[in-house]
């Protein structure tokens, strides 16, 4: 297995011979409904660039910082695209031809060889929940999961242990609305629920820099070094790794 880090939301992951890019965003600003005195976010220029080989677009929400129009504008329209359903509208309305919705607990195959399966995600709202998703080679066996805002559902335990888990390990809260992100809570439950190999922290710690009224408002609570040493405290043996935007990690999954 092997995954590169593009900053917030982004990973590239090459599975067997399959190359997996997930809520992409990989040019140009990062911007909340076209309000970039609100929230914008800029990438340095070593990570404003497009893979080489792309078999499947996963995203795991409709919102600007999971499914960016810029970047899928500049992507081959052919691509299948695996959606949860608030996505969906976006990629069809950029012209994508293969767009599957993925609802909680149905699956997709690509190309027989691997199982994406969508599981309960992050709350937008009282009425919407996105996806999570379970990534799993058919043949080996390895799974990884994904979720970006910190919820991991209750039935994960039912596919432990998972080998790559990649979540947030802050949290990022804005006062009196509550928390946008809540890896700070979530982290150390979710690897004692998962029991991975692996743990990646994803959507802080990169190198892009955000600028407007909502950053101005948001809070941070929590360190990768605080769920290392809470790891190491409650004995657990997943390796939490810090990615380096940009480069590709190479990890060797024990069997």
């Amino acid at each position: 297995m092997e995954l590169t880090y593009f900053g917030a939301n982004s990973w590239l992951l090459k599975l067997r011979e399959y190359h997996i890019l997930i809520d992409p965003w990989l040019v140009d600003s990062l911007v909340f409904g076209n309000l970039p005195w609100f929230f914008r976010g800029d990438k340095p220029p070593a990570l404003d660039a497009l893979p080489d080989k792309i078999d499947l677009i996963l995203l795991s929400q409709g919102l600007e910082d999971h499914a960016h129009k810029p970047t899928l504008e500049k992507l081959d329209k052919t691509i299948p695209v695996v959606t949860a359903p608030s996505g969906r509208k976006v990629v069809e309305g950029l012209g994508y031809t293969q767009v599957t919705t993925l609802k909680f607990g149905e699956t997709f195959t690509l190309a027989e060889k691997i199982e994406i399966r969508a599981l309960p995600g992050a709350p937008i709202g009282p009425l919407q929940q996105e996806n999570a998703y379970l990534i799993q080679d058919s043949d080996r066996k390895t799974t990884l999961y994904y979720e970006p805002h910190g919820y991991p559902p209750a039935e994960l335990k039912d596919y432990a242990p998972i080998d790559v888990v990649i979540s947030p390990v802050v949290t990022l809260a804005v006062p009196i609305l509550g928390p946008i992100i809540q890896g700070y809570k979530t982290a150390l439950p979710l690897a004692q629920l998962a029991k991975p190999q692996v743990f990646l922290p994803t959507a802080t710690g990169d190198n892009v820099t955000y600028h407007g009224l909502l950053n101005s408002l948001l809070r941070t609570t929590g360190t990768i070094d605080e769920l290392r040493s809470q790891l190491q405290h409650h004995n657990l043996s997943t390796q939490l790794i810090e990615p380096q935007p940009g480069k590709a990690l190479k990890l060797a999954i024990n069997s």
